[in-house]
């Protein structure tokens, strides 16, 4: 049997709530206590439990029951795998759109029942081999719409729980109907309105449609549409944020670009955006709102890209201007933060993020309403055992770039002098609205390889990245493998001219679009890099799902222009490159691997492949150390004792 997706709704009536954390961080966590909130009349009522409903999927039907003794009620019967999925996502929209395996949602007072149903009856299959143990390998299928093909779908319905067997249909609205559309969101505001966002395919216009209950039909109420003239509307993964509602019920608040092209925090009413925040930054995300304030994360400090700080602006009557709650607090360590908050916002846990530099604070630490109440984790013992080691220094600045001022971080290791030379390894990603370049505290592959081997350790977000903009992120938009892949190269160049670089002896390396693009810059032909590593990469854009690229047109386009690794095969015998895969990849399929190895082979070009069998896209388990042993042992060849490697 298949079951999947469990939820719960608890009902509880209370006058308020202290929300309790546990947390395991990277370097420092602290609770705070809003001061004009008095604890003890938080604490006065019990919690109090009024309702228990249950609803879970098995065998891709949905099930519900009113309390724990109870028969389940099966909802819907024409659930069956890879073809109709009730309650939850396929593929493309767990892995691209949800980010979960769930798509049920819950009325506030349980009332209803809100869930997709994801028709993948005309969706092509993946089909790959699973080894395993036996005589003759399985082969496993997965709908999996690529590039110009057919896509999932998806219809939304509402359950009245009281009457489970009354489903209705939540209509898609004719903007986006009568075209391929994702769903993007579901938001219940009452138990009589629900907010849902749809996507053109094109992921260019996306609408927030509103919908009512009128006893028999949900019914369009107000809508509010975004149309982007230059890329993806959305923010992270090209999907729209989620929405904020006011007291009102109909009002919402927005995190979406401005008419110059920055995320910012907008308030609709009517059909109409207005503005809350502005600048030459953006809002990452909404953390909470509140009948008198919002409460989010942005990084408008300093106009630094890659930090991240807490801010508060009050809302109403008595609007202000932002407050930043984290940007002086500990400013020395605590670059990059984020925030949870108690069901009223008279608490919060704050994350910190940033370099590990730890301070313990005094208990007494004040700021703009808020008092530090308790540490609950400072990372005291790990700092103490990184003190035994050598460790690597973080250096950040920005280069010019197509009149850009883009980020780039250098991991440089210790003892480092100017004067001397060192090798370089390019760390990329470059997806669009990536960012790897931040003040997080890191503690990884690169700080073994800087403070081991001597080995420079950098990154660049060139054109495409996100967070700086949509001029920057939409650069790409459509152009897939040109500026993200040239920017890199620049930067390469802008790293050698500092002085302290060995040009004979610089590397690239990525995962998943990073090992396209690092693929991508090894096959430019430049003569900048000696060898490079390509984990899980995109070969051709037509391989790839179908969320990346949106029309048959579009894939004819890349598959014909320079943007493919295929295409640039022989190109790579100039250098040393390292291809790794595992066969089970259900994101970047085994196919784009193989495509890759045939284009070298077929041009005779000599390189390293490492195939993992039955491991999935993230190489985990025993493949996760072997991977790193694996490329360790490569890159000390090539960057370390070249001269013997020959």
């Amino acid at each position: 049997m298949y079951m999947s997706t469990i939820v719960c709704l608890f009902l509880y009536d209370f006058a308020s709530l202290i929300s309790k954390f546990c947390y395991c961080g990277i370097n420092k966590v602290s609770s705070y206590l809003n001061q004009n909130v008095s604890a003890g009349k938080i604490q006065q009522k019990k919690v109090l439990k009024v309702l228990f409903l249950q609803a879970y999927v098995s065998d891709f039907n949905i099930f519900i029951t009113s309390n724990v003794t109870a028969e389940p009620v099966q909802v819907t019967h024409n659930g069956k795998k890879n073809e109709v999925l009730n309650g939850v996502p396929d593929w493309i929209y767990e892995e691209e759109v949800f980010a979960s395996n769930g798509a049920i949602w819950w009325s506030p007072n349980g009332n209803y029942l809100a869930y997709a149903e994801f028709n993948d009856t005309e969706v092509h299959k993946l089909e790959y081999s699973w080894y395993g143990n036996e005589q003759y390998p399985e082969t496993v299928a997965i709908p999996y719409p690529k590039a110009g093909s057919t896509i999932t779908k998806v219809k939304l319905f509402v359950i009245d729980t009281a009457n489970p067997s009354n489903r209705i249909q939540v209509v898609a609205p004719a903007s986006v109907k009568s075209d391929d559309h994702i769903l993007c969101s579901v938001n219940w505001v009452t138990d009589q309105r629900i907010a849902v966002q749809w996507l053109t395919r094109k992921q260019n216009y996306v609408v927030v449609q509103i919908y009512d209950f009128d006893g028999s039909n949900w019914m369009e109420k107000q809508k509010f549409e975004q149309t982007s003239k230059t890329g993806w509307v959305g923010h992270v993964s090209y999907v729209p944020l989620p929405l904020f509602f006011a007291k009102d019920k109909l009002s919402f608040y927005k995190v979406m670009s401005d008419t110059h092209g920055y995320k910012h925090i907008h308030y609709v009413k009517d059909g109409k955006a207005t503005p809350i925040t502005s600048g030459k930054w953006e809002v990452v995300y909404i953390s909470k709102l509140t009948k008198d304030a919002i409460y989010y994360v942005s990084n408008e400090y300093k106009g630094t890209a890659v930090k991240r700080n807490m801010y508060k602006i009050a809302i109403g009557s008595s609007p202000s201007a932002p407050q930043c709650l984290t940007c002086e607090l500990y400013e020395d360590r605590c670059q990059y933060n984020s925030g949870y908050f108690s069901f009223d916002a008279s608490y919060y846990r704050m994350d910190c993020y940033g370099q590990l530099h730890i301070f313990v604070p005094t208990s007494n630490s004040h700021f703009h309403h808020f008092s530090e109440i308790s540490v609950l984790e400072d990372n005291k013992e790990l700092e103490n055992v990184l003190s035994e080691f050598q460790m690597p220094t973080m250096q950040y600045g920005t280069f010019k770039v197509a009149g850009f001022d883009l980020w780039y971080q250098m991991m440089l290791p210790p003892d480092f002098k100017k004067t001397k030379k060192y090798p370089l390894l390019i760390d990329v990603y470059g997806g669009p609205c990536s960012q790897t370049v931040s003040y997080r505290f890191k503690l990884n592959w690169g700080t073994y390889l800087s403070s081991s081997y001597g080995i420079i350790y950098a990154s660049f977000d060139g054109r495409g990245s996100g967070y700086q903009g949509d001029e920057i992120m939409h650069s790409i938009y459509h152009r897939l493998g040109t500026f993200e892949v040239e920017d890199q190269l620049t930067a390469v160049r802008k790293f050698i001219d500092m002085g302290f670089i060995d040009k004979d002896r610089i590397a690239i390396w990525g995962w998943s679009y990073g090992g396209y693009i690092s693929s991508m810059a090894l096959g430019a032909g430049t003569g900048l890099f000696k060898c490079g590593i390509a984990v899980a990469p995109v070969a051709k854009w037509e391989y790839y799902g179908g969320h990346i690229l949106i029309t048959p047109k579009m894939s004819f386009f890349f598959s014909k222009q320079n943007s493919t690794v295929t295409g640039r095969a022989k190109n790579f015998k100039t250098v040393d490159y390292l291809l790794i895969h595992g066969t089970a990849d259900d994101n970047v399929h085994f196919q784009q691997a193989a495509q890759i190895s045939k284009a070298l082979v077929d041009e005779q070009v000599d390189f390293e492949a490492m195939w993992y069998t039955d491991r999935g896209h993230s190489l985990r388990g025993s493949a996760y150390h072997h991977v790193y042993t694996h490329m360790s042992h490569f890159l000390q060849k090539c960057l370390v004792k070249p001269k013997s490697a020959r």
